[in-house]
């Protein structure tokens, strides 16, 4: 007895995925999303990740080895939501016609994977057949549950395409890193989910014709799939639906979808944002660097995407603080305090409100003077501190306030600084081993242009040079 194909299984599921058409205007498709019936069948009808599709790729040799010659290696897919992983993996499954064991980390555990790593190895031994095992959400799986697939990976006995929305140096465990090739997914192009949106309203396993894509309801699509081609054929069976409920059944033209139908239909762009993810992080870095880069506009993009996502407004007004110091800094010293005051209002009056005190703050400091002079200083102070370049503190800076102290010269020589002329007095503060180092250099920028000379005096006063205050 042969071990089931990936023929059979989807012979075994043929009445789901057959596209059932039912009222006057064959809309209905059943239960099934237009996404899951869409799916390819094979490589060629995957749109986008060209760069992983070529002649002789490793998903290529997956897709076209055979049961008993299966070639390829392990691989990690590594994308944003909708760029085509699982597409990826059942496509080469269904081409290359092996055996195809799909797991989902959000529901498996240890005890699952064993079993397929038994079934695969039953396979191998009986059949001499590799199974293809996909692993979806692989950065949900514990250090123990990677573990577990590490035999079976590294002894033949399954291919593992594995998919992740995470970045794998992070989430996925070394060993399995390292028996694995890691392919990195792009959203896909307009041009990409414009191809999708046509297809599906005209392949019968899609809408089968059964309505009209006006050119700008395709570009609204488009534009709110943003890279995602779920996200894109989604919206589309959602407008489809609408245009086709909102006709009257005396009418016998061909639903139309436009613009409006969409705006209907897709109350708002859904934001593909994960707070524990990398988009998070790659947000919010964006966020930074705009207003780094003294660019409002941009600064302010990423702001409404971080506020519209569901952010914590508490994580982006701390954001801004320190954004206010190291950026900013001693060229324009309002910014923390006008940083600080946003992250208060925010506290006091919740949101939606928030994002006014919270975009206050952007618009400032984004167009403010910037300087790192000071987070510069202090980073090099405690690098030398790190490495030991430190000495004894001088004795006349000492405490003299303890018994004893004085015997001990602590205090010896200080001199008060209010008594000497300008307030600053002639003394060394510096170790000895420092004696002359210099860690704040300020810019020419903002409020710093008239700091450095007067820091300039200081110095020179300071050590023993001539100069007033």
């Amino acid at each position: 007895m042969r071990p089931p194909t990936i023929e059979d299984m989807a012979a075994d599921r043929s009445g789901m995925n057959a596209p059932t058409t039912g009222g006057r205007t064959g809309l209905a498709q059943g239960s099934v999303p237009l996404a899951v019936r869409m799916r390819p069948t094979s490589l060629e009808e995957v749109a986008g990740q060209q760069h992983l599709l070529g002649r002789g790729s490793p998903l290529v040799q997956l897709a076209t080895g055979t049961r008993e010659n299966p070639g390829g290696v392990s691989v990690i897919l590594w994308g944003p939501p909708g760029t085509g992983k699982t597409t990826l993996a059942q496509a080469i499954a269904r081409q290359s016609g092996r055996e195809f064991v799909e797991l989902s980390a959000v529901t498996a555990g240890v005890k699952d994977v064993r079993e397929v790593m038994e079934k695969a190895l039953t396979h191998r031994d009986l059949y001499g057949s590799t199974t293809v095992l996909f692993l979806d959400e692989i950065h949900r799986f514990s250090k123990a549950q990677q573990d577990a697939l590490l035999p079976g990976v590294e002894n033949g006995w399954v291919i593992l395409i594995a998919a992740t929305t995470e970045n794998p140096s992070f989430s996925v465990i070394s060993p399995l890193l390292s028996r694995s090739l890691l392919l990195t997914l792009k959203p896909l192009t307009d041009a990409d989910l414009g191809m999708l949106v046509d297809r599906a309203v005209e392949d019968p396993r899609g809408l089968g014709g059964s309505v009209v894509l006006g050119d700008e309801a395709r570009s609204a699509i488009v534009r709110l799939a943003s890279g995602d081609a779920r996200r894109a054929l989604t919206a589309l069976e959602a407008a489809a639906a609408s245009a086709g409920a909102a006709q009257d059944d005396d009418d016998d033209q061909v639903p139309v979808v436009d613009a409006d139908t969409v705006a209907a239909a897709v109350d708002r762009a859904l934001l593909r944002y994960d707070r524990q993810g990398d988009e998070h992080y790659d947000v919010i870095s964006a966020f930074i660097k705009s207003v780094r880069g003294s660019d409002v506009d941009a600064a302010l993009h990423y702001l409404a995407r971080m506020i519209e996502a569901g952010e914590d407004p508490r994580f982006i007004a701390r954001r801004i603080i320190i954004s206010a110091s190291e950026d900013i800094g001693m060229a324009d010293p309002q910014a923390l305090p006008i940083a600080v005051a946003a992250a208060q209002a925010v506290q006091l009056i919740g949101m939606p409100e928030g994002r006014i005190p919270l975009a206050e703050a952007v618009v400032y400091l984004a167009t403010a003077p910037k300087s790192n002079a000071a987070y510069s200083g202090v980073n090099a102070a405690m690098a030398d501190v790190k490495a030991g370049r430190m000495g004894v503190v001088p004795n006349h800076l000492r405490d003299a306030h303890y018994a004893g102290a004085k015997r001990l010269g602590h205090g010896k020589g200080y001199i008060y600084s209010h008594d000497a002329e300008h307030g600053v007095a002639q003394q060394q503060y510096l170790p000895d081993a420092l004696e002359g180092t210099e860690y704040y250099t300020p810019t020419t920028n903002g409020y710093e242009r008239e700091v450095g000379p007067r820091l300039d005096r200081l110095r020179k006063i300071t050590r023993g040079a001539s100069g007033d205050a």
